[in-house]
């Protein structure tokens, strides 16, 4: 069985590390904020000018103006700072975000993102992802592994619009962990219940099978 949203963010927040400052981009990232370790000291940044994010509000909480780049309400954690959305680019733009989680529609083996639109669909902007994935130190995508029609979203080579290449270090999908070696992606983890048969079939590129290879832990 394929993981559920909430599982892919506990993964991911596994590769948060304390001291971190950190960037979740809109969907399934955002759900990392939920699952950091009380023992970690993480710095959320959001690029509309709020650096402590914290876990999203409870009914009560809800604060209409204290909202992330999604426009989803959240809370601010004691420290919290804010600023224009200026400041905040020129965090990212100057190499100080340490990790960054995004959405993707596609990946390729090639390391490149395409997560910003389709064509012919109407779209809003292209947000901060292209900033995010030239100026943080490390890149980590949380995605589905197929799209709605069941076609892979792990490619050879993506023909949506790209967001950026060769910059992704690390992929989380329903299906499993991935990185990258040799023009193939490296299935380093795989989801509880799957085989690896089936995770080779969903994926639209080669697949090397870790030596290492385990069961994904939460």
């Amino acid at each position: 069985m394929a993981l559920t949203r909430e599982q892919i963010a506990q993964r991911i927040a596994q590769e948060l590390k304390d001291g971190y400052y950190v960037n979740l981009g809109i969907g399934i990232p955002t759900l990392v904020a939920n699952y950091i370790p009380e023992n970690k000291n993480v710095m959320l940044q959001s690029e509309n000018g709020l650096l402590g994010l914290g876990p999203f509000p409870t009914e009560k909480e809800v604060d209409p103006d204290l909202i992330n780049a999604g426009k989803q309400t959240v809370t601010a954690v004691p420290g919290a700072s804010f600023f224009s959305s200026a400041e905040s680019f020129a965090m990212i733009r100057g190499g100080h975000v340490d990790l960054t989680v995004l959405g993707a529609m596609q990946v390729d083996v090639e390391r490149s993102i395409a997560n910003w639109m389709v064509p012919g669909k109407m779209v809003k902007g292209m947000g901060g992802a292209m900033d995010l994935v030239a100026g943080a130190k490390r890149v980590v995508v949380a995605m589905q592994h197929v799209d709605r029609d069941g076609n892979p979203k792990l490619l050879k080579k993506c023909d949506l619009p790209l967001t950026g290449t060769h910059c992704i270090d690390l992929v989380v999908s329903d299906y499993g962990v991935f990185r990258f070696k040799d023009g193939s992606f490296v299935l380093e983890e795989i989801a509880p219940d799957l085989d690896v048969d089936s995770v080779v079939a969903a994926t639209g590129a080669p697949v090397i099978i870790s030596d290492q290879l385990k069961t994904m832990s939460f």
